[in-house]
């Protein structure tokens, strides 16, 4: 549905309702207006202010140059701009061969160091490209500031393939007149090729699934997402469960923020069970850009029944487009006063919460209606949780109590898990699957590593090969440096530098 606006862009708006204006205005467009004047962009012209170009040494700016820099060479004579900009619209860099063009972009502020996000300027492709997270083409009059409209513009975002995070745009831009047809492509393939860039030099570390927008409904019997029902853990854990609880029970929309893979949606699920034990939990992942009108309607009309509760799960990767419809669905609901013992007395509690990575990534609509945010801390803070999260894993995966010896002990409770307790769950199962027992022979060697800096494939190979052997049993120190062809002194020093502290024992 497209609002109704009044004053600031007549004409543009009433295009919408002609019989060829919704063929040339997407709701996309329309929507991005909306957020425009939401901002306060001006309508005449727009003046994004100077923040200096900074990320310079980042893996993303120093692969996404490199594509530009090729693209750039076999469209020098086009009359095209090719940009990189940060995760906010910052434009970091800009080639072209056109100097007429550069000189025209130079009078709009389109230029290295200035932000042209959709807060800052408007409609534009970069930002709209950011801000729905999927590849965007905007024409001509388009564009929100008329001081664009002579423009054509292009943009791809670009996800970091490793750790799933936007990392900025590819933009191409050109004069209006132009055709576009091939822009959208060109900035595609680009923003594909730096993503694929970023992963081969990412040191051999696996590019992260992308995320499905998958709807988890969670009855009263089942366990909560991540951990399940499993209490017995720190009093960091406990206090930041008690202290959502508490909101929760009291009416307030709460928003856990934290690394992610850090447990927000099972500290959540953990709350809400606490505040409104016979709830049913719906928890919800963000969607794919496309699939954005789907997947609020496959739940949508859930929340409004009786004794249902809904954690919105990394709302800071929400398209624009979707996290405008979830206020809109959930903007004016707030917990009931259901009582924490049975949830049946009072209202019938209705209660929905939300994760992000930091409240500052919280989408501006959403942002206003969190009450209370709660920080969900890392693993790395909370040690003493590896092993109950471990031993809880590992018996859900071979259905009964699976022994862990010392070392292996060791190993777990001294990583440094930069993947948190996603990354250890995956472990434990693979390490459970393995054995009735778990060694250091059935963990991965990056677990038994405490080095917290980036190895070189050559260096990941030697630590591998080290852990590979001293983990075979019945292997001594002089048995392994031998088949390694190394001095004992050596790999005894190869283990400090790799921080391989559980082989020593």
């Amino acid at each position: 549905m497209v609002p109704t606006v009044e004053g600031a862009l007549p004409e543009r708006w009433a295009l919408q309702g002609s019989p060829d204006g919704a063929a040339r205005v997407s709701g996309r467009v329309i929507a991005s207006w909306q957020r425009s004047e939401d901002y306060g962009v001006p309508l005449e012209s727009v003046e994004p202010f100077f923040a200096g170009t900074r990320h310079v040494d980042s893996l993303f700016f120093q692969c996404g140059r490199e594509v530009l820099t090729g693209l750039h060479e076999t469209l020098a004579n086009e009359p095209i701009s090719l940009m990189l900009t940060d995760a906010d619209g910052l434009v970091l860099n800009r080639l072209s061969g056109d100097t007429s063009l550069l000189r025209a972009l130079d009078a709009v502020h389109l230029a290295p160091g200035f932000a042209f996000s959709e807060r800052e300027a408007g409609t534009n492709g970069l930002g709209m490209a950011l801000a729905d997270r999927t590849p965007s083409l905007v024409r001509a009059d388009e564009h929100y500031s008329l001081s664009l409209c002579t423009y054509t513009c292009a943009a791809a975002p670009v996800v970091d393939p490793v750790t799933g995070r936007l990392e900025g745009s590819v933009n191409l831009t050109t004069w209006s007149r132009s055709r576009g047809d091939l822009l959208l492509a060109l900035a595609q393939s680009a923003a594909g090729n730096t993503a694929s860039l970023m992963l081969a030099r990412s040191r051999g570390q696996t590019p992260r699934a992308a995320p499905r927008g998958q709807v988890f409904r969670v009855e009263t019997a089942r366990l909560e997402p991540g951990s399940g029902t499993l209490r017995g853990l720190s009093t960091a854990w406990r206090e930041a469960v008690d202290r959502a609880a508490d909101a929760i029970s009291r009416g307030r929309v709460v928003a856990a923020v934290g690394e992610v893979g850090a447990g927000r949606a099972t500290l959540l699920a953990q709350a809400l069970r606490q505040a409104h034990p016979r709830d049913r939990i719906l928890s919800v992942s963000s969607p794919d850009p496309e699939d954005v009108d789907a997947w609020l309607s496959s739940w949508a009309p859930e929340i409004s029944k009786p004794w249902t509760s809904v954690v919105v799960r990394n709302v800071d990767v929400l398209p624009a487009v979707a996290a405008a419809s979830l206020v809109g669905a959930v903007g004016g609901r707030r917990t009931g006063t259901g009582s924490p013992s049975d949830g049946r007395d009072g209202e019938q509690s209705r209660s929905w919460c939300l994760t992000a990575e930091s409240f500052a990534h919280v989408p501006p609509g959403l942002g206003p209606l969190v009450d209370t945010v709660v920080e969900v801390p890392p693993l790395r803070e909370r040690t003493e949780d590896v092993m109950p999260l471990a031993r809880h894993v590992a018996e859900r995966t071979r259905g009964r109590p699976i022994d862990f010896t010392a070392a292996a002990e060791r190993a777990l409770t001294g990583c440094g898990w930069p993947g948190n307790v996603d990354q250890l769950v995956r472990t434990v199962r693979q390490a459970a699957g393995r054995g009735d027992v778990v060694d250091l022979a059935q963990l991965p060697s990056e677990v038994m590593s405490g080095s917290r800096r980036r190895l070189t494939r050559i260096e990941a190979f030697e630590r591998d090969e080290i852990v590979r052997c001293l983990t075979r049993p019945g292997t001594t120190m002089k048995m392994a440096a031998t088949e390694l062809g190394m001095s004992r002194a050596t790999l005894y020093r190869k283990l400090a530098q790799y921080e391989l502290h559980a082989l020593k024992e």
